[in-house]
């Protein structure tokens, strides 16, 4: 794993420029099917997840609120990562939106903002928010999986400490059946998805796995116990063909992430 990782409690975390630490394993949550009150409150109690991703888009931040609170879980105890609309533009405006996404999720603070990022950012964007801010972002979220593999944006990331956070860790199910994921798997006794998500960690990249099956959020949870050998690092590494299961960050809309 990154030589700056630390653990608290059963997650790994990496430390933010902002002086904060965020687990390097989360749970995603989207606006196309991707909400299950059960799956959040499971997750939190019996998986030890402390890292929720979600984005005023979605449309569930007032459902995690009521997930949080049946969890039991402490608010301090929990990463909140929420994301504002392009159409929040502006101090005033961008204010605004995160009380209002503050109030949906029932919470005081996302750290109103404590941490602050970007997602789909290239370096061409982030030089360019360089010209017009003084605070560089602390994380940049930005599809990540073996096929879609953006060293060369990773390294810039971490050369201006910039945390790079990577989603859809399993290529939205296309990396599950991917033959050599396959026989990764079979190798080291885990399950494809696990060797995705391992592989990611081991990268150095903050992961948010989605899912609302509480089955499965065990099973990506199960990745702190093995680690990949090198040489299959390098295999892993070296599917990236440039596909996207997203879409292409090179038409971005600037997003806030906090």
């Amino acid at each position: 794993m990154a030589a700056a990782e630390r653990t608290e409690g059963s997650c790994p975390v990496l430390p933010l420029a902002s002086g904060r630490s965020i687990p390097v394993l989360g749970l995603g949550t989207s606006h196309r099917g991707g909400y299950s009150h059960d799956a959040v409150v499971y997750a939190i109690q019996n998986c030890g997840i402390r890292h929720i991703d979600t984005a005023k888009r979605y449309g569930c931040e007032s459902l995690l609120q009521k997930a949080i609170k049946e969890s039991g879980v402490k608010r301090e105890d929990l990463w909140l990562t929420t994301k504002l609309w392009h159409s929040d533009y502006g101090y005033e405006n961008t204010k605004k939106a995160c009380l209002e996404s503050c109030e949906r999720l029932g919470v005081e603070y996302l750290g109103l903002c404590r941490s602050i990022g970007v997602s789909n950012f290239l370096i061409s964007h982030l030089e360019q928010l360089k010209e017009d801010c003084v605070i560089t972002p602390h994380v940049n979220q930005v599809e990540y999986h073996p096929f879609q593999r953006p060293q060369e944006l990773v390294d810039y990331c971490r050369s201006r400490d910039i945390v790079f956070e990577g989603y859809c860790p399993l290529a939205k199910g296309e990396a599950l059946t991917y033959p050599s994921i396959i026989q990764l798997a079979k190798k080291y006794g885990r399950t494809p998805a696990q060797i995705c998500i391992r592989w990611s960690i081991q990268n150095g990249i903050v992961t948010i796995p989605k899912s609302t099956k509480a089955e499965r959020i065990e099973e990506n949870c199960k990745v702190f116990d093995f680690a990949i050998a090198e040489d299959d690092v390098e295999v892993l590494n070296g599917m990236h063909d440039g596909r996207h299961v997203s879409w292409d960050p090179s038409l971005v809309v600037f997003y806030i992430l906090i």
